[in-house]
């Protein structure tokens, strides 16, 4: 019930919906875990880093529209910096390749 208390006007009958993002993100995170120690990019750590592009992307993006209204919640904009930092390491890191160790 923590997503209509975020978001006023959000209807209660549709918590699912939170629900449902919740395990995207948990999903990714899952995903994040079992690739702790693999190189990311290259030919064999190359999924994550699209997965975790598209994820801070998609969310950078939305969460930027949501802070070009009116009604922006204080949350929203250290949210959308941090997706948008993390989108841009993200596809420096797609464009780069594997970091040297």
């Amino acid at each position: 019930m923590l997503l209509p208390s975020m978001a006023s006007g959000f209807p209660i009958g549709a918590v699912w919906l939170g629900q449902l993002l919740a395990a995207a993100w948990l999903g990714v995170a899952v995903l994040n875990w079992l690739q702790r120690r693999a190189t990311l990019g290259g030919i064999y750590g190359r999924p994550i880093v699209p997965a975790n592009l598209a994820l801070y992307f998609v969310s950078a993006l939305s969460l930027m529209r949501v802070l070009r209204g009116d009604a922006a919640q204080p949350w929203i904009r250290p949210a959308f910096l941090v997706s948008a930092v993390l989108a841009v390491s993200y596809g420096a890191l797609l464009l780069r390749g594997p970091f040297n160790k």
